[in-house]
């Protein structure tokens, strides 16, 4: 199935998956930056808010789980959200928290 990797599979794959504590998934949140794909490989890169997220692992075994299920081998890289970024994810922090 990793013949037909695509950008687009990839984010149906992840479509679903919801922030721990946000009640929105992470594409939602625009904490999904960037999709890469070579051959069978995707590298995902995660924005977070801050550096040293205690729910890191969880996180990137979130986006890493439906990828592998693609049949691809999946890296996640994580970057710090940039002001804006880092502003409209608080706004809908603010109105999603459930905690």
């Amino acid at each position: 199935m990793a013949e037909n990797m695509s950008e687009e599979n990839v984010r149906k794959a992840m479509a679903q998956i919801m922030h721990p504590a946000i009640d929105r998934t992470l594409i939602d949140l625009g904490m999904v930056k960037d999709i890469a794909i070579e051959g069978n490989k995707v590298t995902v890169t995660l924005a977070v808010p801050f550096p040293g997220i205690p729910i890191k692992d969880l996180l990137v075994n979130s986006v890493r789980e439906p990828i592998e299920k693609l049949g691809a081998k999946v890296e996640v890289k994580l970057a710090v959200m940039n002001q804006q970024e880092l502003k409209a994810f608080l706004a809908m922090e603010n109105e999603s928290w459930r905690g």
